[in-house]
């Protein structure tokens, strides 16, 4: 069950929204003043933000920014009694995700956070981390990192696509033309010699011994072929 905080210092309008959104299966919290609002945003998970501008204490502007500034992601959707251009231009540049001017109807709010669930919900799942591990190899696809046996280690991008590519296709041999045509897209057509420079700097950083290469084996006559030590 998704938890909504209504900030509204009207009590009409929070029972109005709070009516309706228990209907489509919300769990609803309110506070009628900005900054019991702001405390309640700042302290507890919620689902999604319904902000009214106007509010004593603290303004609904207010309290979008400085939950921005917190880092706090969760969906704003702000109300107000003006329609006002420069009003909506500002709220969203603070970083609301929408602006839904009074007098409004319940179905166009629930609409309206439906729209921005919508939204949101790839971006959230991109927040899953992805990992990919090969031995002792362990490379986070969603925050770029690579580990080696529990250790960090430092990649420029290139290397990072390249460690990725390998790892993806271990006991694969792949020739220096089709790594250059999928990690450097034709930009260095014909020099395949960036690509034994990147493998070399790769063994570097993921070998125990670079001279004796484990993971990254050379296919003399081919190109390179990863694969897995036995342990």
């Amino acid at each position: 069950m998704k938890r909504v905080l209504v900030v509204d210092d009207e009590p009409s309008i929070v029972t109005l929204l709070t009516f309706n959104l228990e209907k489509e299966g919300y769990s609803v919290t309110s506070a009628e003043d900005g900054k019991t609002g702001y405390e309640l945003a700042l302290n507890e998970a919620f689902d999604f933000i319904i902000l009214d501008v106007m509010l004593p204490g603290m303004d609904g502007m207010e309290i979008a920014k400085k939950l921005r500034q917190e880092k706090i992601e969760t969906p704003i959707l702000m109300l107000t009694a003006k329609d006002d251009a420069i009003d909506r231009i500002l709220g969203l540049e603070i970083g609301a995700d929408d602006y839904l001017t009074k007098p409004f109807s319940p179905r166009e709010v629930l609409a309206r956070m439906k729209a921005i669930f919508r939204r949101i919900e790839p971006r959230q799942e991109k927040t899953e981390v992805e990992l990919l591990t090969a031995g002792a190899i362990t490379a986070d696809l969603t925050n770029y990192q690579v580990t080696v046996r529990g250790k960090k280690i430092e990649l420029t991008p290139k290397e990072f696509e390249l460690l990725v590519y390998f790892m993806k296709r271990k006991n694969r041999v792949i020739d220096r033309d089709t790594l250059l045509d999928r990690i450097w897209k034709y930009d260095f057509a014909g020099q395949s010699r960036i690509v034994d420079v990147h493998v070399s700097h790769l063994r570097e950083k993921i070998e125990l011994d670079p001279k004796h290469p484990q993971y990254l084996q050379t296919v003399r006559g081919f190109g390179y072929k990863f694969q897995v030590p036995e342990e």
